[in-house]
């Protein structure tokens, strides 16, 4: 049967002292500060009152200052006045010793002081066998706590054993818990539990859960101790391993490590990249700093400190920005321009990490190159660009094994470590001129370079971990599409860049080149001034070429001339670099209008063809001598143009009598015919019809039109078959003055991208068989006369001199 509650004893008034943050307990000794003004004015009462009782009542809230009657627990403790210390104006330090439990039974004011009318709680419960169980529970469960909690009162531990009454034993333990253990709620829950074994109860399950808390963490503290341990003897070995290689004059390597560690920590390395670098770092730690292996090792955990994992710089896909920075960089160019922002475009409505890879294609010096820049700089990347022309070497992408001496990684990863992030533009330059040899294919290493389907697990050969290049945006440039492999096309978007046109050139010039190189040559715009007519003069007679790389050099040696002049101390200002004085700065002309000077001659034609520069005039000559009706083909030719002349002279052979030709007339004479400005091999599938036409002016002794040029391929049935890079033709033609041309009709649809005013200098000629082209390009009796005492009248430009 459970014990009958204690009955209260009689009651008393006594002062009350309102306690924060602490519970005081029966028979315990405990010093409290005193500040607040009505406890002051208390204390100051009796002062000079041995024995004087008063009752302690814990606040609920501790925020509170002067709280009422309602914000204390009702239960609290009867305490004797013991000492009472005043250590300041209005601040006194009082010695309590506690009795006995009460309740308040009636509050009777508070000013100047807490006053109530309280009932003492006698302790209830008396011996049994029950209760001396419970007491020794709690005994032995608190000498275990005290050997695991070192923190606990020394003096605890002496007085546990001679405490006999038990409700006194669970007060000593509960007013000594320390107080993230126990908590104010759970001392006043004890200091109400006037029933002795409940109040038992209620601190023996404290103090078993505390005792499960601190075995637990006495495990978890032995585990680190021991791991403490272990490093502190590595860092022990460590400092006498560095005392040794300071008497050896080693004492830099260790810095060396530890720096290149915190490297390692720093670059957030992938796991498979981590686990690879704190191998090698390991491997360091044991090596001879002197070894060959040691600084390979070294070099190899630097490239993967050093590479950019995880950096990135913020896209900006703003159509207008990337807009406004290409009609910054590059004049013209308008249909490559539309393409970019459409790409630009579908990446901001898109947002994903993936796109094509673009392959610019054009002849050089036309702003290949500077567009990715200019890309770069719109969506706000970095740029960086990789040269491979001339790569023959399939280890130059993929990176040499770290077997090899002064293996390196690939051109990929190098550049990746200049720019310094994993999402820049990637420009790789000249892509149609890697070659193949023993070491292997470098176009063929590219393939998993820029498929997005595979690249973002690229392992090169040196760092051989996986890295991720899905996010990079490559761009390819090229100058000859034939020559780049069709796998490695088949992953690129071509772009086509033409050439520019005269005009074109003229306005870039004016706008982009001259201020820079005036700026370049530190001189002002008031020192020297270009003339149109200067310009064009420079364009007509001093570069030959698709770009503007050349006319840039020829702008630099007339300012060159100018800072020469200031520099032997002449007086030059307002200097207007007109034709004359352009002659005088640069020479005389480098190129002639050999077109203009042309007269009418029998044997000679004009065709077109297509190099990695741009398009060019292809010059035809044929002449005949005594013989024995052999053919003989000069002019630095390849196997494709010389099959066309094959071919033409066949179909001639076969039309003799259709031609008015004799029959034979080969069988007692030779045949020459010769391309000029053979100095650089060609190759054009469209010196058919104007070897044909060449041929069939000499046996017909016609002459051809000087201002009329001829491209197509010939069949042996007379047909004429479409050619490639017909706008870069007829920009030829329209640079070298020209006023006609005769093209195949199924070329119709690639005049549209020609610009219009070249189109309204040229008459075009679509023909679809031979027999179309001879009425167009042979001049009539009637011409005959008047024109072949007559030059041409000055083109647009020109051709050089063979």
């Amino acid at each position: 049967m459970a014990p009958a509650p204690a009955k209260p004893l009689g009651t008393e008034q006594i002062a009350v002292v309102p306690l924060r943050n602490s519970v005081l307990f029966p028979m315990s000794v405990v010093p409290i500060n005193v500040g607040r003004p009505r406890s002051v004015h208390l204390v100051e009462e009796l002062v000079g009152k041995e024995s004087a009782l008063v009752g302690v009542l814990t606040q609920k809230n501790a925020d509170t200052v002067e709280p009422t009657f309602d914000e204390l627990y009702e239960v609290g403790t009867l305490a004797r006045l013991v000492k009472v210390i005043r250590l300041g104006p209005s601040n006194y330090s009082v010695v309590l010793n506690g009795i006995g439990r009460f309740r308040v039974d009636k509050p009777l004011g508070l000013e100047p002081y807490m006053r109530a009318e309280i009932a003492r709680l006698p302790d209830a419960g008396g011996d049994d066998a029950a209760l001396a169980e419970l007491t020794q529970r709690l005994r032995e469960a608190t000498r275990k706590m005290l050997g695991l909690l070192p923190n606990l009162p020394k003096e605890t531990a002496g007085i546990l054993d001679n405490v006999r009454e038990p409700g006194a034993l669970a007060d000593l333990i509960a007013s000594n818990l320390p107080e993230e253990q126990a908590e104010i709620a759970f001392r006043q829950r004890v200091l109400e539990a006037v029933d002795i074994p409940e109040r038992i109860r209620i601190v023996l399950a404290v103090v078993e859960r505390q005792l499960d808390v601190l075995r637990v963490k006495g495990e978890i503290t032995s585990m680190v101790q021991e791991e403490l341990s272990r490093s502190q003897r590595d860092l022990v070995l460590r400092q006498q391993m560095r005392s040794i290689r300071e008497e050896l004059g080693e004492a830099g390597d260790d810095d060396e490590l530890d720096e290149l560690r915190e490297r390692v920590a720093r670059a957030e390395l992938p796991a498979e990249a981590d686990k690879a670098a704190r191998k090698q770092l390991s491997r360091l730690a044991g090596m001879q700093p002197q070894g060959a292996e040691f600084q390979v090792t070294k070099t190899y955990v630097e490239w993967l400190a050093d590479l950019p994992w995880n950096r990135t710089t913020s896209d900006r896909f703003d159509v207008r920005e990337v807009r406004r920075c290409l009609d910054e960089d590059h004049f013209g160019l308008e249909r490559v321009k539309r393409r970019i922002v459409e790409f630009s475009a579908i990446r901001q409505l898109r947002r994903d990490k993936k796109g094509p890879i673009l392959l610019f294609v054009g002849p050089p010096g036309v702003g290949k190159t500077s567009l990715g820049r200019s890309i770069a700089r719109a969506m706000g990347r970095r740029y960086g660009r990789i040269a491979l022309g001339g790569v023959r070497d399939e280890a130059e992408v993929r990176g040499h094994r770290r077997t090899y001496v002064g293996a390196l990684p690939g051109r990929i990863i190098q550049a990746l470590k200049k720019v310094g992030t994993r999402n820049p533009v990637l420009v790789l330059d000249e892509v149609d001129k890697m070659g193949v040899d023993m070491r292997g294919d470098p176009a063929a290493a590219l393939l998993e370079v820029l498929d997005p389907e595979q690249n973002d697990t690229f392992v090169d050969h040196y760092i051989d971990v996986p890295f991720d290049l899905s996010e990079i945006m490559f761009l390819a440039t090229a100058n000859y599409f034939d020559n780049i492999p069709a796998a490695l096309r088949d992953r690129m978007e071509v772009i086509e860049v033409p050439g520019y046109t005269r005009t074109e050139k003229r306005a870039i010039a004016e706008q982009f080149l001259v201020p820079k190189q005036l700026k370049e040559h530190a001189l002002r715009p008031e020192v020297l001034a270009f003339s149109r007519e200067g310009i064009e003069t420079i364009i007509d007679f001093y570069t030959r070429e698709a770009g503007v790389r050349g006319l840039e050099r020829e702008i630099a040696g007339v300012c060159r001339d100018v800072a020469v002049r200031l520099a032997e101390g002449q007086t030059v200002e307002n200097v207007v670099a007109d034709p004359h004085w352009v002659e005088q700065a640069l020479g005389i002309h480098k190129y002639d209008l050999e077109v203009a000077e042309r007269r009418l001659r029998p044997g000679a034609a004009t065709g077109l063809a297509v190099t990695p520069s741009g398009g060019e005039l292809l010059l035809v000559e044929v002449t005949r001598m005594p013989g024995k009706g052999e053919i003989t083909v000069t002019g630095g030719l390849r196997n494709v143009m010389k099959e066309s002349a094959a071919t033409a002279l066949s179909f001639v052979r076969s039309r003799a009598e259709s031609l008015h030709i004799s029959p034979e007339f080969l069988k007692a004479s030779d045949l020459h015919v010769h391309l000029p400005r053979g100095g650089a091999s060609r190759d054009a599938a469209s010196a058919g019809v104007p070897i044909f036409v060449a041929v069939a002016s000499l046996l017909l002794d016609a002459p051809v039109k000087p201002y009329i040029a001829v491209a197509g391929e010939l069949t042996l049935r007379g047909r004429i078959l479409p050619v490639t890079g017909v706008k870069a033709m007829v920009l030829a033609a329209h640079r070298a003055g020209l006023r006609a041309l005769v093209l195949p009709a199924r070329n119709e649809r690639d005049l549209e991208e020609v610009p219009e005013e070249v189109k309204h200098d040229l008459e075009v000629h679509l023909v679809h068989h031979v027999d179309e082209v001879l009425p167009l390009v042979l001049a009539t009796p009637e011409e005959r006369g008047p024109l072949s005492d007559r030059s041409l009248p000055p083109p647009g430009s020109g051709e050089a001199r063979p």
